[in-house]
């Protein structure tokens, strides 16, 4: 099974990141960690154009149909950018609304990016209920449209916003939550670590470039190249491992490709920040929204043991 992408995906996702390339997203970004969402929005609005999330709706919604490649393919991209606001959630509510009497009211939004979804499970939080205009909570009863959010919370990424949302609201649809929302939020996820993890590789690569000591570059030094190689090849690794759960879409190799992606995410944040030294500690260096981004996206949509545990469930 060959998992290189072809040339009209390839043009695809080059044609993101040039656009958020553009935009430059740190200012944005940095806006969203303050509550002021006007930039995100706009952001918001140039990636639902670019066709992103109607990638998870089908056509009949007026949606491009659901295409776990693409997907997974833009939220790289999304993630090389460190692009805020709750993209993933909105992915799992397209998902959940998806087969349902609902769609044709919140689906067509969705894919337009006119409405931007966040979804708490089971009492936990929502991200960024702030700003998401269609709160949804799923729980073992029910999926309910919320009245709205509470208090942001803090999170170790300023740009990851947590919200509990209000008790109550209309039952939208009844029944346990779509299993197949959980399957998408996952693969969006380990995607758009795979991209945080190559950002931060390649910011440590130019910094080791231009950083001197003993009147040499410091990535001539052994001990540096070796950091940066482990890096490189844990993402190398978990690259065919998301394309390929996003090819079968079956539950466990979507677990393992989140746990691989986050964990080669991780090790490349820790080594990033290792060979930037004490710069890499301030908040306003801009290798931080990525460092923290890393971190947290190890446990969004399932922690480590989580995806451990779907893995090893399918073996047995």
């Amino acid at each position: 099974m060959r998992f290189l992408l072809d040339a009209e995906q390839r043009a695809f996702a080059d044609s993101l990141n040039a656009m958020l390339t553009s935009v430059g997203t740190p200012a944005a970004i940095r806006d969203w960690s303050r509550g002021d969402h006007a930039r995100g929005r706009a952001l918001w609005r140039r990636v639902a154009a670019a066709g992103v999330f109607a990638l998870a709706v089908p056509q009949e919604y007026e949606g491009l149909g659901l295409h776990p490649v693409e997907l997974a393919v833009a939220f790289v991209e999304l993630g090389r950018h460190a692009v805020p606001g709750p993209l993933v959630e909105t992915v799992a509510a397209a998902l959940l609304l998806g087969e349902d009497r609902q769609a044709k009211r919140f689906l067509p939004g969705l894919a337009a990016g006119d409405t931007m979804a966040t979804v708490a499970a089971a009492g936990g939080y929502a991200l960024d209920g702030d700003a998401a205009t269609l709160h949804l909570a799923a729980r073992g009863e029910g999926l309910y449209l919320s009245p709205g959010p509470g208090p942001v919370r803090p999170c170790l990424d300023p740009a990851r916003r947590p919200t509990p949302l209000t008790p109550g609201g209309e039952l939208l649809v009844p029944g346990p939550p779509n299993a197949h929302a959980l399957t998408w939020a996952r693969l969006a996820t380990a995607a758009q670590a795979l991209g945080v993890g190559l950002a931060l590789l390649d910011r440590t690569v130019a910094h080791v470039r231009q950083r001197t000591q003993f009147g040499v570059p410091i990535g001539s030094f052994q001990a540096v190249k070796h950091r940066l190689a482990d890096a490189k090849t844990a993402l190398e690794f978990a690259r065919p491992l998301l394309f390929g759960a996003a090819l079968s879409l079956h539950p466990a190799d979507v677990a393992a490709a989140k746990l691989k992606a986050c964990e080669a995410a991780y090790t490349t944040a820790r080594a990033a920040l290792q060979l930037h030294g004490a710069i890499g500690y301030t908040a306003e260096y801009d290798l931080s929204l990525w460092l923290t981004r890393a971190r947290a996206l190890r446990t969004a949509w399932g922690t480590p043991e989580e995806c451990r545990n779907a893995v090893l469930d399918d073996a047995g």
